[in-house]
């Protein structure tokens, strides 16, 4: 049986375009612009392809468009009309509404395309910051309010992680001008949300650094070992869900104590580092609470 959800509520439309339910009740009632489905029980539902035409028709309404003039065009001229008035402002949206949409099929096609549109006018590093990171916390949301299921969050991230790991082999091709330390990049015990702490090590790579990726769930003992072949490591690890807020403050205390040697740091962000108490923290910690802070400090 196919449970991929691919039918919507109107909360769910809502939640995806950002227009609230009471409008979206208002532009079928006025407008006629969506033809919802209903249960036995008369409750609305919606498929795919209003999903989309309410994605179009929301851009066009947030670049000047009356409510009223798009209602009277023909329903196959709006994606049409969509592409005539993108703009370099409004190209951003327009690509993370594609994105979503790619995600909702499945369609790995679209997702391509969309991001091969991107790249002749921006770089890798331009697309991650004003569109691969606003959509991710997007589907964070969507995913939290079970607008989406976890099969189209692993759907998207996977296809993101394939554009970060090969722009990532295109800097490896020659040695890291930069020797002084080296970066361990890992994530905890547990920890298996890798997207994030990719783009770091992608970052570092550009920049010039040498990084050694030990990728999801590195217990302690193998970070231990890591010493006995470098010297001046960095380790960063990205803290999404793990370790839980009750014992970070144990495990930051216990990286302490049997990882940090006297000339290694210890770089921290995620989700859950707002749990770490500042007096748990050397002087050898930093906690940052982005990903551009911590570039932005490199």
């Amino acid at each position: 049986m196919n449970n991929v959800k691919n039918i919507f509520s109107i909360k769910d439309l809502e939640n995806l375009s950002g227009i609230k339910a009471h409008t979206i009740r208002i532009w079928e009632k006025r407008y006629n612009i969506l033809e919802p489905m209903r249960t036995d029980t008369n409750i609305r539902y919606y498929n795919l392809a209003s999903l989309q035409k309410l994605l179009n028709i929301t851009l066009l309404h947030n670049h000047g468009y009356k409510i009223s003039k798009i209602s009277k065009y023909p329903e196959d001229s709006i994606p049409s009309l969509v592409k005539e008035i993108i703009s370099e402002k409004s190209a951003k949206n327009h690509a993370i509404n594609a994105f979503k949409m790619a995600m909702m099929n499945f369609d790995q096609a679209l997702f391509f395309n969309t991001y091969n549109n991107l790249l002749s006018e921006k770089s890798f590093r331009e697309i991650f910051y004003e569109v691969f990171l606003p959509l991710m916390n997007e589907i964070g949301l969507l995913w939290q309010t079970d607008t989406l299921t976890p099969a189209h969050e692993h759907f998207i991230s996977y296809l993101i992680k394939q554009k970060i790991l090969i722009n990532t082999e295109k800097l490896q091709t020659t040695s890291p001008p930069k020797t002084d330390k080296v970066f361990v990049l890992y994530l905890p015990y547990g920890e298996i949300h890798e997207l994030g702490l990719m783009y770091l090590n992608y970052e570092l790579t550009f920049h010039g650094y040498k990084s050694i990726y030990l990728g999801e769930s590195v217990p302690i003992d193998s970070l231990r070992d890591m010493k006995k072949y470098f010297d001046s490591i960095v380790y960063v690890s990205y803290m999404t869900v793990e370790p839980n807020k009750d014992s970070i403050n144990d495990y930051v205390k216990q990286l302490h104590q049997e990882v940090l040697a006297e000339d290694s740091e210890l770089w921290l962000l995620g989700r859950m580092v707002e749990h770490i108490k500042p007096e748990t923290l050397s002087p050898k910690a930093k906690m940052y609470q982005s990903i551009s802070e911590l570039v932005n400090n490199l």
